[in-house]
């Protein structure tokens, strides 16, 4: 039940922040941003749908949740095909989802020349095409009963700041430009549809990726990567964690009036 401050009849910033009685689908819930999200979500109550297609990882996310007490289904889904995105709404019945985070993604790098239309159709699958589906999925449920939408881009859809990722900058520029679409189309509808725009986030994959350049001597990519940190205003990396509680404030009532937003969480670069 909501609780009323009597002096000027606001509804108290603990109840604002509340997701009780929501159920969320989160894709990517696996590791890293995804894991991190499920986890702040559920400290504000919602009920979770989890999405990912390493089921070990799932598993582990859900175990960390399930000590909070809150519902969670798992899904173990390959997002990059169609029709396995339609087999996972099918099998939810006349059940509504109340929020969808499109957080699912992969990170692979290759010299432009290099790029073959299986490698690029992979990409584009994952990282935008599954986006767009899940999206028009959601939205085909809810109807006039509205909804929330958080996508996930990368300030690479904005400025190149690693070589041979033309690819990956590509489905992150779609993510950017549908979510503003689909404002500007649904808003009217009740549907609050927003973005977070991450830098460079310590996840489980980047920290493989620079183990992997450190073992193969890939001084260029080190050099990237310091020459990104001594840019960045706030001088570090960001963490998991700090991506999620801006996409829990995007889903709460904390962001009633934020709509067509695309928030960059990257430390400052942008601006530098």
């Amino acid at each position: 039940m909501k609780t009323f401050n009597k002096k000027d009849n606001q509804i108290k910033l603990i109840d604002t922040i509340s997701l009780e009685g929501k159920k969320t689908i989160i894709t990517g819930a696996a590791s890293g941003i995804g894991r991190a999200t499920s986890l702040r979500l559920a400290e504000a109550g919602s009920e979770l749908w989890l999405v990912d297609k390493n089921e070990k990882a799932l598993e582990e996310t859900k175990k960390i949740i399930e000590a909070l007490n809150i519902k969670i289904k798992t899904y173990i889904v390959d997002l990059s095909k169609k029709e396995n995105i339609d087999d996972l709404w099918e099998s939810f019945d006349s059940v509504k989802p109340d929020i969808l985070i499109n957080n699912s993604g992969i990170y692979p790098s290759k010299g432009f020349l290099e790029v073959d239309k299986n490698f690029y159709d992979e990409v584009l699958c994952v990282n935008l095409n599954s986006v767009f589906w899940m999206c028009q999925k959601f939205i085909k449920s809810r109807g006039n009963a509205g909804g929330i939408i958080v996508n996930t881009s990368s300030i690479e859809a904005l400025v190149p700041v690693k070589e041979d990722m033309a690819h990956y900058s590509i489905s992150k520029s779609g993510i950017y430009t549908l979510t503003r679409n689909l404002a500007h189309d649904f808003g009217k509808k009740g549907f609050r549809i927003n973005g977070v725009v991450p830098g460079t986030i310590i996840t489980p994959g980047i920290n493989q990726l620079v183990k992997k350049s450190l073992l193969k001597f890939e001084l260029s990519l080190l050099k990237t990567g310091f020459s990104f940190k001594s840019r960045l205003p706030m001088g570090r990396f960001g963490k998991p964690d700090e991506v999620a509680k801006v996409i829990l404030f995007l889903c709460s009532d904390l962001a009633s009036y934020v709509h067509g937003a695309m928030i960059p969480v990257d430390g400052g670069f942008l601006s530098s």
